[in-house]
């Protein structure tokens, strides 16, 4: 069998042969091996059996990175529904990616699944059918698992665990007491969110925009409970301020920023004293003052009205002789969230402090002397600020709403300008900071000239903080300045059986007392059919057997704490769990922490944006903390210049997989599949009135009918055509169109990759071509390729450095696809190739190709590695090796070989031809403005005939005029677009001169 090497003139046979390549095929035509299309099902079944029993999932058959760290790749682990939807296929596909790629660049990679397995559905269940949650969920994990397998999808599962597990929920329940030690965890009466359905209290978070529950849908009902509450706003500070590191080099998306950010609303203001007066009797009697807090001091002069929250101290003293207040109160839950409803509480009236300064100007004084109207207000918030607020209606955009509806016709105030005159809009509000008009601030600044708004603001409260404002009644009044914050501790008492049990036992004698540690866990009683079925409420209470107990204090009589915990304390700390998934003794050990974590990669829905991730952030810098065991020691090498106990490195929240429906346009109602006549898909008609029905994409729902399932999917195309249809449909950030008539171009793609494979081992096979790696020559000098061998070589090396650089990044997986697409049609059209080179750029297509179609990839390389002389040069791992034992490919030693390549390229301005050049080939990977930047670097600074054109001085004033600069042909051509040109129509495209 003949060998061949690559050196300075060519590819070589290193045997006696009767011909040479010279890197030319003989003239030919070389047929495929097999013509039969690729079976991809029969693929995935064979290599998810060959994956499983090698364990493959473990991915520790390499080394740990540079700082001694493996990659820590993990998905938000999901909840054991029972079937696998959409949306849980784009997850763990990415994911899937991200941890093979990570794997064959050479570093042992963490990739764990678990189960978030409490929560109400196991319950709801269990109540509508007399089944014991723990056998309804464990049966659905049994299904998940498989429908997980059949995607392809490889996963640690010797670091598997269940949440629902006393095993796993001990340390829960160890993480609660090590807050309740360090004075975090409390239980006080507050006011809470019932779900008049699901009989439990719901977080704040958990009711959505129009007042009902996240889950049941009912609306829902306020109640005064005892409840349990974890500190998180003592961390807000670190919640906050932590968030910039998190946005830095876009490791999590803005939008989550944003939305943590604006969930913490951490805003820095001022408290503002108002006297306040009972109106009731003459004389009016001043009753102390009500203070107001704002971010917008300037507008202090503005205030027309104060408003109150339905809580406020004031507001529940006047309810209790007035009963029109009362009515209001009652009715104010019925209100829309938005609402902007009030109830005047004529009885009180309110002075504004710049009253007491001697006011010359009389217009000022007669404003400033006046009554300020006192309301309470739905869109007050209670829980932020001092539960006041001072109404400004003519830049606050609230107020400008309450005050239109409240008192309409009354005049607005308007005290501060836009900085731009022509973003003035008559009889709207200005809402940002601007400049603040000088008659106004005369009086009581001295100086006749106007201030920007900050420095208004620091003018008013030198007012203030120099006791210039004084009460004959009250004394001297203050402005503080305050921080105020929108986050409020994490409510985590729930009235249910299937979730971990509070370790509290309740003791007449001595109050809650605490679980010893050495009794945990405190273990879900078994739930008989007769406790539960049909039964509301939480049944826990019913159970005397669990319930009833001793003091571990005084040994007295007492009872356990009945409400368990929010499903989200399951999940705020279950990444750490992974890291040590055996350990009986802690949740995690400390030495294990800091090696593995933080996670690299984390995976999930921007649903979750919210809720979970501000909780497992929360958790994480607990168990960082001295009060929190020092847990997790953080490792400054791992997360920068700046330590910070930040779990997850890198965020991507995958949006959403929506479905197309259909709806009746008379009625608006979504229709069945079986309702719509789809014999011509363009044009599909409803059966029933002949009409054209209304397409749309939707979130997937029975109500829709829009529904997709995976399995019926993947059991039709496989579950590789699959997983690189999901990918290549849209970014991985925004919302995909699932559209089945699509996914046939990808299961083409695959066909046409097989054929290629064939082709290329038929090749091999019948020259004795060898898996050679190209290499730097020996002799020096360039190898004197053909042009499509050099273009060949330079698209491998390109869409090499292209993908290498995405799933680097984790990012852009639609376009990864893509690059691969445009390889494959490469090796597909491109016939005068070398067998030896044609072998490489294939055996690098299905390398790069492996993370996403790993089950093809497997196949395809087996087909590559057979019936041909292996390479002595480089280790050989069998032909029954798997493709992830392989390196990732390089494409340094491409480069290194292939020979310089220059293209013309003509210059125009205005369309205008002004000369033409040489310039080298650019790269495949440059678009848009990298592209646009790099031709004018070359064409004009690199090349004799631009750097003539340049000399001219008026050609330099031209190109300093451009408007704009057009490339095309990649590179071939370059129009510069002049401004003048540009207002007159008279550019002409490149190419077109």
């Amino acid at each position: 069998m003949r060998r061949f090497s690559l050196n300075a003139t060519g590819w070589t046979c290193l045997r006696p042969c009767n011909r040479r390549y010279n890197g030319i095929i003989p003239r030919r035509v070389i047929h495929t091996t097999s013509n039969e299309a690729p079976q991809f099902r029969d693929f995935d079944a064979k290599w998810q059996k060959r994956w499983d029993e090698n364990k493959l999932g473990r991915f520790n058959g390499k080394k740990d990175g540079k700082d001694g760290h493996p990659t820590y790749v993990l998905p938000m682990f999901p909840y054991p529904s029972g079937s696998l939807h959409m949306g849980h296929i784009r997850v763990y596909t990415i994911s899937d990616v991200v941890a093979r790629f990570n794997y064959m660049r050479g570093t042992n990679v963490i990739h764990p699944i678990g189960w978030d397995a409490f929560g109400l559905p196991a319950e709801n269940a269990a109540i509508e059918r007399g089944v014991d949650p723990a056998v309804w969920t464990s049966q659905n994990i049994d299904q998940m698992k498989k429908q997980l397998k059949s995607m392809n999808g490889v996963w640690d599962w010797d670091r598997e665990f269940r949440t629902c597990s006393p095993s796993y929920y001990k340390h829960t329940q160890r993480i609660f007491l090590l807050l309740h030690e360090a004075g975090l965890a409390y239980q006080k009466e507050a006011t809470v969110n019932w779900d008049p359905v699901d009989l439990t209290v719901l977080a704040n978070e958990q009711v959505d925009a129009k007042g009902k529950s996240w889950r049941s849908g009912a609306k829902v009902e306020k109640r005064q409970l005892k409840q349990w509450f974890l500190a998180i706003t003592e961390f807000a500070n670190e919640l906050q301020n932590d968030l910039k590191v998190l946005e830095k080099h876009g490791n999590w998306p803005s939008r989550v920023v944003d939305m943590q950010r604006n969930w913490i609303g951490k805003s820095e203001g001022y408290e503002v004293p108002f006297q306040i007066q009972l109106q009731v009797g003459k004389p009016a009697k001043d009753i102390g003052l009500l203070h107001c807090f704002t971010t917008r001091l300037d507008t202090l002069p503005g205030v027309q009205f104060l408003a109150l929250s339905l809580t406020h101290p004031l507001v529940v003293a006047e309810a209790e002789h007035n009963p029109a207040l009362r009515a209001f109160l009652k009715s104010a839950p019925d209100l829309p969230l938005d609402s902007k409803a009030g109830f005047e509480l004529s009885c009180i009236a309110a002075f504004n402090p710049l009253h007491y300064l001697d006011i010359p100007h009389s217009k000022l004084k007669k404003r400033m002397e006046s009554k300020i109207p006192v309301f309470t207000a739905p869109y007050v918030s209670g829980d932020y600020g001092t539960g006041a607020v001072m109404g400004v209606p003519g830049h606050d955009s609230r107020d400008y709403a309450f005050w239109k509806m409240n008192r309409p016709g009354d005049e607005m105030r308007f005290i501060v300008n836009p900085p731009q005159e022509q973003d003035k809009k008559t009889g709207q509000p200005w809402v940002g900071k601007g400049v603040m008009k000088s008659w106004i601030l005369k009086p009581w600044l001295g100086e006749a000239r106007t201030f920007a708004s900050d420095e208004a603001m620091e003018k008013f409260l030198a007012l203030f903080e120099g006791a210039q404002l004084r009460s004959p009644d009250l004394g001297i009044l203050h402005v503080k300045r305050k921080t105020s914050l929108r986050l409020r501790d994490w409510l985590i008492s729930r009235q249910r059986y299937w979730g971990a049990p509070i370790p509290i036992i309740h003791c007449k004698s001595c109050g809650a007392v605490p679980v010893p540690v050495q009794d945990l866990p405190v273990e879900l009683p078994d739930l008989l059919a007769d406790k539960i079925k049909r039964r509301t409420g939480n049944p826990l209470e019913h159970i005397e057997e669990w319930v009833n107990t001793t003091c571990p204090t005084c040994s007295s009589s007492a009872k356990r704490e009945t409400d368990t915990m929010d499903t989200f304390m399951d999940s705020s700390w279950y990444f750490f769990r992974f890291a040590d998934p055996n350990n009986d003794q802690a949740p995690v050990d400390s030495k294990l922490a800091e090696r593995i974590m933080p996670v690299d990669v984390y995976i999930g829905g921007v649903e979750h944006a919210i809720l979970h991730l501000l909780y497992a952030r929360f958790i994480a810098k607990f168990l960082a903390s001295k009060r929190g065991g020092e847990m997790w020691p953080i490792n400054l090498d791992r997360q920068g210049e700046v330590p910070t106990a930040e779990p997850f490195k890198k965020l991507i929240a995958q949006g959403m997989v929506h479905g197309k429906s259909y709806s009746d346009p008379s009625t608006g109602r979504f229709l069945k599949p079986e309702e719509v006549d789809f014999t011509n898909p363009a044009t599909p008609i409803i059966r029933k009135s002949g009409l054209v029905p209304l397409v749309s994409f939707e979130k997937m729902s029975k109500s829709k009918h829009n529904g997709v399932d995976p399995a019926s999917c993947m059991d039709k195309y496989g579950a590789d055509v699959t997983r690189a249809h999901i990918l290549f449909a849209a970014p991985e950030g925004e919302v995909l169109k699932w559209e089945e008539d699509r996914i046939s171009g990808i299961s083409r793609w695959l066909t046409t990759v097989w054929k290629v494979v064939h082709k290329a081992h038929g090749q091999a096979k019948d020259s004795s071509a060898t898996r050679s790696w190209i290499r730097k020559s020996d002799h020096g000098g360039t190898t004197p390729y053909t042009k499509s061998e050099s273009e060949l070589l330079r698209i491998t090396a390109d869409t090499i450095s292209s993908v290498t650089v995405k799933l680097e990044s984790a990012s852009g997986f639609n376009t990864v696809v893509s690059d691969l697409i445009k390889l494959t049609n490469k090796l597909a059209n491109d016939a005068q190739i070398s067998p030896s080179i044609y072998l490489f750029c294939t055996e690098t297509l299905i390398r790069l190709m492996a993370p996403l179609t790993p089950a093809f990839a497997e196949e395809s390389w087996q087909i590559l590695q057979r019936d041909h002389m292996v390479d002595s040069s480089q280790p050989s791992r069998g032909a029954n090796a798997s493709i992830f034992e392989e390196q990732w490919p390089d494409n340094a030693g491409i480069l290194s070989q292939i020979p310089h390549m220059d293209q013309t390229c003509v210059f125009s301005v205005n369309g205008k031809r002004k000369f033409q050049t040489l310039i080298p080939l650019p790269d495949t990977n440059k678009k848009g403005q990298d592209l646009e930047t790099w031709l004018m670097k070359e064409v004009l600074d690199g090349t004799a005939e631009g750097i003539k054109w340049m000399g001219k001085e008026e050609n330099r004033v031209l190109f300093e005029m451009r408007e704009r600069v057009v490339v095309g042909q990649e590179g071939k051509f370059v129009n510069i677009v002049t401004k003048e040109a540009e207002k007159g129509g008279t550019a002409v495209a490149p190419g077109r001169a």
